[in-house]
């Protein structure tokens, strides 16, 4: 494994997955980025100034591994903070609540697993971001200024979590910026999906869990063999709730009722407390903890979600109220010159002192062109696609004729 000395200057803790984060000093504060060039999802749910009734109950039957989600309104975002202490940690981008309305969907019941990601892979050829050497011209697509990028010597590889941090080197980041949690990310030379902590590592034992280290461009091309989309954050959001209106997660308000874990989260102080309460230290299999009303698992920690929206932090002040597509480009202040599109539902290093993000509400942008050991995707099918997911179904049902599936 090779760590940079660097890894921890351009990207958050929750999203660390900018490659360029490796080898770039701060490229600092200019003026919005360009959109990106890569195609987005074929299709976007209607808009307000196409109104016909809400699309409430499913059209057609349910496809195998995927849950209705019936049409309807709800209160999207976080109030505003009340309590100076902010316990949630609700961050200004949530704000302000707002009501939103929904056309109803199909959404997988559980991220996109290794085995699932695996098929697609042998069935298209397909070859992952992380698994290929970046030129400067591809970080560059980030929004990275190229002239910094020269020189630099990059092998495949992905960000991971750095479990040999320095304590000394963390405390004097905690003290000194407000940045500190970036002493606790590596950049790992050949780390992907096939590989999750690094060369040396496998999934052999991991194919029931979330695929990870795919980039926002590697989700989308899996969504389109499969004929289906990544989620709006809207929709996203919409189905984390599972029905229940303006609860703090999927399952309700209590984090851990009658003291029973709900999810899969980082217990103790992080980073340097680990208690694997949960059972899990790592990613957990499909499945492993109750769904929520909605049938779906897992839309609370394990990894985070790419959903097809840029991230733009203001987005929420002028979002239309009726199926609402994203804005039109990425914009973090924070970071203003890297393209960034929203991950959703926390990973399982989100914890209560510092990313809470398995809150309902809670949102995270993410470079679009890289991924993470804690970043996956689950997809959707809108009515309006139906015919097209079931010609590529029937595509891929004909191909496993002919492919044995990967042993148990």
């Amino acid at each position: 494994m090779a760590k940079s000395p660097l890894i921890w200057v351009v990207a958050t803790v929750a999203c660390a997955g900018l490659v360029a984060a490796a080898v770039l000093a701060p490229v600092g504060s200019r003026s919005r980025p360009k959109t990106v060039e890569a195609e987005p999802p074929e299709e976007k749910p209607a808009t307000e100034s196409q109104a016909p009734p809400l699309i409430v109950d499913a059209p057609a039957p349910s496809p195998p591994g995927m849950a209705w989600i019936p049409g309807g309104e709800f209160r999207m975002g976080s109030d505003p903070i009340e309590s100076p202490e902010n316990p949630d940690r609700i961050k200004v981008d949530e704000l302000p609540a707002h009501d939103v309305e929904l056309d109803g969907f199909w959404m997988d019941e559980t991220e996109v697993t290794n085995r699932q990601f695996d098929e697609f892979v042998r069935m298209t050829g397909y070859v992952t971001f992380a698994e290929k050497e970046p030129t400067p011209e591809e970080l560059a697509r980030s929004g990275v200024d190229i002239a910094l990028l020269k020189d630099k010597q990059i092998k495949p590889g992905s960000m991971c979590f750095n479990p040999g941090f320095s304590r000394k080197a963390l405390k004097l980041q905690e003290e000194k910026a407000p940045l500190w949690e970036y002493e606790v990310w590596q950049y790992v030379d050949g780390a992907n999906w096939r590989h999750p902590d690094g060369p040396d590592s496998n999934i052999d034992d991991r194919m029931d869990h979330p695929v990870v280290h795919v980039s926002w461009e590697d989700a989308v091309a899996y969504c389109r063999w499969a004929g289906e989309d990544l989620p709006t954050e809207a929709q996203w959001e919409y189905a984390a709730r599972g029905g229940k209106q303006n609860s703090r997660y999927p399952w309700g308000d209590e984090r851990e009722p009658d003291g029973k874990y709900q999810c899969n989260y980082w217990q103790g102080a992080f980073p340097a407390e680990r208690l694997n309460l949960d059972g899990f230290q790592g990613s957990s299999p499909a499945k492993s903890f109750a769904p929520n009303g909605y049938g779906l698992y897992d839309l609370s920690g394990n990894v985070w979600e790419w959903c097809a929206d840029f991230f733009d932090e203001n987005y929420y002040s002028n979002s239309p109220k009726r199926n609402p597509p994203g804005p039109a480009a990425s914009f973090d202040s924070r970071e203003p010159d890297i393209i960034k599109r929203v991950t959703r539902g926390g990973s399982f290093l989100c914890n209560v002192n510092s990313c809470t993000g398995y809150r309902c509400s809670a949102r995270m942008g993410a470079e679009f062109n890289s991924g993470t050991f804690h970043t996956g995707f689950r997809a959707v099918v809108n009515p309006g696609r139906r015919a097209a997911f079931d010609a590529a179904q029937a595509k891929i049902a004909e191909w496993r004729k002919t492919n044995a599936a990967p042993p148990e």
